[in-house]
């Protein structure tokens, strides 16, 4: 594999350093590095260095709904947004209930090389809360799953549930909760609250969420497992994860950009991109998720990035399907809510979104430090970058993004997932 030296990088949002690349993996980091033998120099003129970014949470439709996106569409969207490790969540059609599922997408995911996928399993089978999924053979598969969610459905069944966290808990494995109590929330459009009131669409109560993340850390502290928490949304929430782990309990916890930058105010516009499952909460409830991700109460943040055919989209409110796309900008969302109001430094950054993601979900050789020696999954940013979102420029297969039009601070220039670009000025290679 070629050498590539990039100079004059901002390392973790530091002073300028050279890095070089040798054979898929850092081969030294300092100053002044010679370019002698190296086919490929990056001049990165003090843009941020960054480990390469892992999503816990991503939507890649296939198999089932390649009109929405595949496995190819959406880690060239990964690679564009610097990720160089995707989760793929197992609401695909079929479900990714069984070994046979989980190998596919990761096979995809190989054969494509943007970046790593790795499947997330369902806990129960077709996402019906009723009987537990193969939990064992999907980890003891090729793919190796070490996360599971029945993510755009509760896992209702308190029963379930338990049998769940105690089964992962053999292998170290994980259940990621979409925390919804489906009675609380037949019927919801968005938020309730002041605005929902006033435009009389059905609301999505915070407690419907709260609840069950109550219900699940309690279920994770009685069996001695580990629980991770979805799209965490409301202020309550955080109170609650941050009583668990006050007691110990291991509950880790996400947070979406949107949920970071985005309030039910949208609503009013009857515009369904701003539809999303859980719904865009309060300002308060935007605050109190800004201050939780930087005190470690919430642990990372993930895109749920949710790509919908145009049709599904733009039509009535009522009729719209939940979801926005995330990858290609969420770090731009992260870093105009935390970087620029100073509640996170790029290193804490590269810990929400690279470092504490590949832990809890066990991404081996992702979101490791920036050193010699470690594999060469790096993303470098121009964080002084300013521009209007254009999603007609989007790798992406949908462009259903909240944020069309709107400056966003911050472009990924280039990423290399173990020495091999898969982002260079910006364009795929």
């Amino acid at each position: 594999m070629s050498k590539t030296l990039i100079r004059g990088a901002k390392v973790l949002g530091g002073e300028p350093q050279d890095v070089l690349i040798d054979g898929g993996v850092i081969a030294e980091v300092g100053t002044g590095l010679s370019a002698d033998g190296v086919e490929t120099v990056v001049e990165a003129g003090g843009k941020v260095l960054l480990p390469g970014l892992v999503d816990l949470h991503t939507h890649l439709r296939e198999p089932g709904r390649e009109d929405s996106e595949t496995v190819l569409t959406g880690t060239q969207a990964a690679a564009s947004g610097g990720y160089t490790n995707v989760f793929a969540m197992a609401n695909t059609f079929p479900v990714a209930d069984t070994a046979g599922v989980v190998e596919q997408v990761y096979r995809l995911g190989q054969e494509h090389g943007y970046c790593d996928v790795q499947p997330i399993g369902a806990v129960t089978v077709g996402l019906e809360g009723v009987k537990l999924a193969e939990l064992g053979a999907m980890h003891e598969s090729a793919a190796g799953v070490t996360v599971f969610s029945d993510d755009g459905k509760c896992v209702h069944d308190a029963v379930i549930m338990r049998r769940a966290l105690e089964y992962v808990k053999a292998f170290g494995g994980v259940v990621a909760q979409h925390a919804q109590e489906p009675r609380l929330t037949e019927g919801a459009q968005m938020n309730e609250g002041t605005v929902s009131a006033e435009l009389g669409l059905g609301g999505w109560p915070a407690v419907a969420e709260e609840s069950i993340i109550a219900r699940d850390v309690l279920l994770a502290e009685h069996v001695g497992s580990r629980v991770h928490i979805c799209h965490l949304s409301t202020a309550g929430s955080v109170e609650i994860i941050r009583w668990a782990k006050s007691r110990g309990i291991d509950v880790t916890a996400e947070v979406t950009p949107h949920h970071l930058l985005l309030t039910d105010e949208m609503v009013r516009s009857y515009n369904p991109v701003y539809k999303v499952n859980p719904p865009l909460r309060t300002e308060k409830d935007v605050m109190a998720l800004r201050e939780a991700l930087a005190d470690g109460t919430i642990d990372i943040v993930a895109t749920d990035h949710a790509p919908h055919p145009h049709e599904d989209k733009d039509c009535e409110w009522a009729a719209a399907a939940m979801g926005m796309v995330g990858l290609e900008t969420a770090l731009s969302v992260v870093q105009q809510t935390m970087v620029e109001t100073g509640l996170l430094s790029w290193a804490g950054v590269a810990d929400r979104m690279s470092v504490k993601p590949a832990e809890i979900g066990q991404a081996h050789g992702h979101g490791r430090p920036v050193s010699a020696g470690e594999p060469a999954n790096l993303v470098l940013v121009d964080a002084d970058y300013r521009g209007d979102v254009d999603p007609a420029g989007f790798a992406s297969r949908s462009r259903n993004t909240p944020y069309e039009g709107r400056e966003l601070p911050g472009r990924v220039t280039h990423t290399w997932l173990r020495g091999k670009a898969t982002l260079a000025d910006g364009k795929l290679a």
